[in-house]
């Protein structure tokens, strides 16, 4: 199958490890250009090198100046923007047991406001070229739990402006919106994981309930339905959310 991305610009926040670098290898594969917007030089570096068909901006998402600068980037260098991957966050674990108000706060920034301030500063740009914007949510915007209070509420907010911004509005009537969530290998994951006092223990409590081979999502796999999702095979796709985790999250709800 020809997914026709031959050229276009695909700009991957979080880009420079984990999901995100698996997303730039994959669309750099296909033909696409990624731009990897990541705080971390090194690794940005390291994997551009490797790719050698992608652009790095290193930037804060934090700060909203920093979002708009990284877009301005992007359309500067290549005149153009076809597609953005919302793909940087973290589960930080605040909750009612385990955080406070300020550090709730906090967790906004790097989990829920630079969706929207990315998705703000790239939107002319998508209207242009009738490009779309696809975005990585945590399960826990459809399946709720009572320990991560902050991740829960941030995500379910995501996840809701999916559904609202991807219905045909008039500021979007030209750009698509889809959502992906996945239980995946990836750095962020194992750190959270070593949050655990056996995270080996949780580990496998966590692989003994996905009933496609008791195994996680490889990032591959991940990233092959987000460049899919990205494609002009995709063109009337707007709106959802697919979910890239072996059954994981539709269980989960079961036995919870």
């Amino acid at each position: 199958m020809d997914l026709q991305p031959e050229n276009k610009i695909v700009l991957v926040t979080g880009g420079a490890k984990g999901i995100g670098a698996a997303i730039v290898r994959t669309s750099a594969a296909e033909a696409a250009i990624p731009v990897i917007v990541d705080r971390d030089p090194e690794a940005s570096k390291k994997l551009d090198a490797e790719v050698r068909t992608s652009h790095v901006i290193i930037a804060d998402l934090s700060s909203s100046a920093d979002c708009q600068q990284a877009v301005d980037s992007t359309v500067e260098k290549f005149g153009r923007l076809d597609a953005l991957v919302n793909n940087a966050g973290i589960n930080d674990k605040i909750g009612l047991e385990h955080g406070t108000p300020k550090q709730y706060v906090e967790s906004l920034g790097p989990n829920l406001l630079h969706y929207f301030n990315m998705a703000y500063s790239a939107l002319p740009h998508l209207k242009q070229t009738g490009g779309c914007i696809c975005k990585h949510q945590f399960k826990n915007g459809h399946h709720r739990s009572s320990w991560y209070v902050g991740i829960c509420v941030i995500e379910g907010s995501n996840t809701g402006s999916d559904t609202r911004m991807g219905g045909g509005t008039a500021g979007l009537r030209h750009t698509r919106e889809r959502g992906y969530s996945c239980r995946g290998h990836d750095p962020l994951y194992r750190q959270w994981l070593d949050t655990f006092p056996d995270p080996e223990q949780k580990r496998q409590s966590v692989l003994s309930k996905i009933p496609l081979e008791k195994r996680m999502t490889a990032p591959d796999e991940i990233a092959a339905m987000v460049v899919f999702l990205l494609s002009a095979r995709a063109s009337h796709i707007t709106g959802q959310h697919v979910f890239v985790d072996g059954g994981y999250v539709h269980l989960d709800r079961a036995l919870t």
